[in-house]
């Protein structure tokens, strides 16, 4: 078999059935033109969230992804100091080189393809390490302690 050496090769070999879900989900979700955008989306969040997610919240999260979302999230250095859900998103338009909104949308639709595969109190335990501002990003309401 002749590859070609330019493609890194994880591109060359098929991706598994429950990655093709996620990604057709993040694209249905998201309203992208092509497969290849979604998984542009998916790689740009899971790697941002990567950064963000330490202990055993980051291994159970990796442990409920397809294969190739996990590598993607935990081939990350965690951030020593996490950002807030707006920092997040300025810091991902940032590296990607999008609007704030274009990068907001993809962060909202790749999260909910996120929470499809993980279980609530997962998504639940994820949000009480963040800091604020990630509730809204997983489609949750942003809850606040009363004073």
């Amino acid at each position: 078999m002749i590859t070609d050496v330019r493609i890194p090769l994880e591109q060359q070999q098929p991706y598994g059935t429950a990655y093709e879900r996620m990604l057709e989900k993040v694209r249905y979700e998201g309203a992208y033109p092509t497969r290849e955008r979604a998984e542009e989306a998916v790689r740009l969040v899971l790697a941002g969230l990567g950064r963000q997610l330490t202990g055993d919240e980051r291994v159970d999260l990796a442990a409920c992804l397809p294969l190739e979302a996990a590598r993607v999230l935990t081939a990350q250095i965690p951030a020593p100091q996490p950002l807030t859900g707006w920092a997040f998103v300025k810091d991902l338009a940032a590296r990607s080189g999008a609007s704030l909104a274009t990068t907001r949308w993809d962060t909202g639709s790749v999260f909910s393809a996120v929470t499809a595969h993980a279980d609530p109190d997962l998504i639940t335990r994820i949000l009480q390490q963040l800091p604020t501002g990630y509730a809204l990003l997983f489609g949750r309401a942003q809850l606040t302690p009363a004073a």
